[in-house]
């Protein structure tokens, strides 16, 4: 029957290294839902591809001489019914800057097979979402782990602190790594759902159970784990007003 034929994702392939593209020219062709239908050797040459032949999943290298990959990307940004892109890289600290460009994932080298299967099966169900309006504020994080990147909701991060040019995400019983400043990712994140408590600190408001004050003007947060957090005094008016104080 004709609905039971295996949709396939056109697919143009960028990277300016001519090892990188044929092994991953391997792997595609062992996908049954790609089709790749030419290969890039910069960012000017794709822009170019993609004007010319409209792929719908764009496999892009992030670093590449000139035009990288990103710029790439914030290109693709502004254009209306724009491929999917899933970058695919040896470096794991632009993970911050890709998902911001909404790219549908991060795939480091060397490639795995069943990795970019994965990757390819994202932009899948992305496209199956259809047009709801896709929201201005991060609901997934990419934090490096081991030989790949571990894809976390934001909405199982109770609290972030801040470590220098890191922040660690705390995360049930685990915590993580990520190489992004405190103030930089409390831009990114919905003020609706998150709260900055101190300068080193962002706690998730609904893992928030009270306020307590310790006297002297110092007050802590209650966190549904016991722990109590100390607010900072220049944060203290915000965390009054989010409880009706």
């Amino acid at each position: 029957m004709a609905e039971d034929i295996q949709e396939k994702l056109r697919t143009l392939i960028v990277d300016d290294e001519p090892l990188a593209v044929e092994r991953m020219q391997i792997i595609c062709k062992k996908l049954a839902n790609i089709e790749v239908i030419g290969t890039a050797g910069d960012g000017a040459e794709a822009l170019k591809m993609i004007e010319q032949q409209r792929p719908e999943l764009i496999l892009l290298d992030m670093t590449m001489p000139e035009v990288d990959g990103l710029s790439v990307a914030r290109t693709l940004s502004k254009q209306d019914n724009r491929p999917a892109v899933v970058f695919v890289t040896a470096h794991d600290n632009y993970a911050v800057e890709a998902f911001d460009l909404d790219a549908v994932d991060y795939v480091l080298k060397p490639v795995k097979p069943e990795r970019l299967e994965r990757a390819i099966q994202r932009a899948f169900d992305r496209r199956g979402g259809g047009g709801g309006q896709e929201s201005k504020w991060l609901e997934e994080l990419w934090i490096p782990h081991r030989s790949e990147l571990l894809r976390i909701d934001t909405a199982e991060v109770s609290r972030i602190d801040a470590e220098r040019d890191y922040v660690r995400l705390h995360v049930e019983d685990r915590s993580y790594l990520l190489l992004q400043t405190i103030a930089g990712l409390e831009k990114r994140l919905d003020p609706a759902k998150f709260i900055r408590i101190h300068r080193s600190t962002i706690l998730r408001k609904d893992r928030i159970t009270g306020l307590r004050h310790d006297g002297l003007g110092v007050w802590s947060a209650e966190m549904e784990d016991g722990e109590a957090l100390r607010i900072g005094r220049t944060y203290l008016p915000k965390v009054k007003a989010m409880a009706g104080r």
